[in-house]
């Protein structure tokens, strides 16, 4: 089986910046893939095009069997189900714990209070922020949000995972925890895709490569 089919797939911006051009690329389900590139060279695009943040110029970006490009917005909540989804801009809800922002994917599925609390529970104790739960996100590090936002990202078990630069902000310790989970995810048949310069986590957890240069796939 396979998650996500991009084919002859171009992204241009207004101003005529070409974000990726004659992008063709398979990632089979269960797949760890690893999306590696200068800053710029459109790994941050190339994430949001399979999210449906982003929609192709041309060609086609088919994820779970659905044409993104001709997806229509009610459509996108429900494809997006499916999805971890962690970004750089983390849209954590700053008026909510951080508990709540945990538990927000599960209330979403309307999935049952009480265990979606144990899950919740679970995961932040994975990225090491239970004792923070009742702490508002805006009390937390750059390095905590990181935290918070894979744990909400993991809670309801996606299909897909999709990450753009997860540990970025993180200490050395941390970001291989991270590592160890995203790995124990994909063993379980989770698809991972990450955006990464991080070629220590690479040599750590060995996933297939993918190198963009300046919007396109070289190897």
């Amino acid at each position: 089986m396979t998650d996500i089919v991009l084919s002859k797939v171009y992204k241009r911006y207004a101003g005529g910046h070409e974000a990726l051009a004659d992008i063709t690329l398979n990632i089979a389900t269960g797949e760890m893939v690893f999306i590696t590139g200068h800053s710029g060279a459109g790994k941050s695009t190339l994430l949001k095009l399979m999210a449906a943040i982003e929609r192709p110029t041309s060609g086609s970006v088919i994820v779970n069997g659905q044409n993104i490009g001709a997806l229509r917005a009610q459509g996108i909540p429900f494809l997006r189900r499916n999805f971890g989804l962690v970004f750089q801009d983390h849209k954590l809800l700053f008026d909510r714990s951080v508990f709540d922002n945990v538990m927000l994917p599960l209330d979403i599925t309307g999935f049952d209070r009480r265990e979606g609390a144990g899950r919740a529970r679970a995961a932040l104790d994975k990225v090491g922020l239970l004792h923070k739960e009742k702490a508002r996100p805006i009390t937390l590090s750059g390095g905590e949000q990181q935290r918070l936002c894979i744990a909400r990202a993991i809670v309801h078990r996606p299909a897909i995972l999709l990450a753009d630069e997860p540990t970025g902000n993180l200490d050395a310790d941390y970001a291989a925890g991270i590592g160890d989970l995203f790995r124990d995810f994909n063993q379980v048949g989770v698809t991972v895709v990450l955006a990464t310069h991080d070629m220590q986590l690479a040599a750590r957890l060995q996933p297939r490569l993918i190198e963009v240069r300046s919007g396109r796939v070289v190897s």
